[in-house]
């Protein structure tokens, strides 16, 4: 005779490994994502003397011509406020990007490229999905979008509303 208990902990068991191999999938998720990370900033160090901080920052401007505020900024990135002006402090210095004053608000400004950061931005960004496509290289096209689809599905469901 079968025991109703016996059910409960196949059940427990089972969802108990599963929960063990998506915690395997994060520290493998996070392990590369370090790696990859790691090899980028020392790429983008010794080739341009630069970070990848600043790096982000430019592309983010590349994507929006019109320029963002530094709140926009620092909400695309993911950063705090603070972190993010000290990097924008630089690039103006650097001339490559300007603050435009915000009509109607003097505490705000845009933040956009400049014709020379533009070129500078673009120019490294081929140089850097390079590199991107050789730390990946062992990928294979349908792996690639495989790979992506995986993670988008994560991270839609880390959107959501949690109850």
């Amino acid at each position: 005779m079968t025991n109703p208990e016996d059910f409960r902990n196949d059940a427990d068991n089972e969802t108990s490994d599963l929960s063990k191999a998506r915690l395997r999938a994060w520290l493998q998720v996070l392990k590369v994502s370090r790696k990859i990370e790691g090899e980028l900033r020392e790429k983008m160090r010794l080739e341009f003397g630069s970070t990848l901080p600043r790096f982000d920052v430019l592309a983010a401007l590349y994507r929006s011509r019109d320029g963002m505020r530094m709140s926009e900024l620092s909400s695309a990135l993911m950063v705090s406020n603070g972190n993010v002006t000290g990097i924008v402090d630089r690039l103006v210095a650097d001339g490559m990007i300007v603050r435009v004053p915000v009509e109607n608000d003097r505490r705000a400004s845009i933040v956009r490229l400049t014709p020379d950061g533009e070129k500078d931005f673009a120019e490294r960004a081929l140089v850097h999905e390079g590199w991107v496509s050789e730390l990946f290289s062992d990928l294979s096209a349908n792996d690639a979008d495989a790979l992506i689809r995986i993670l988008r599905t994560i991270s839609h469901h880390n959107e959501a509303p949690h109850d």
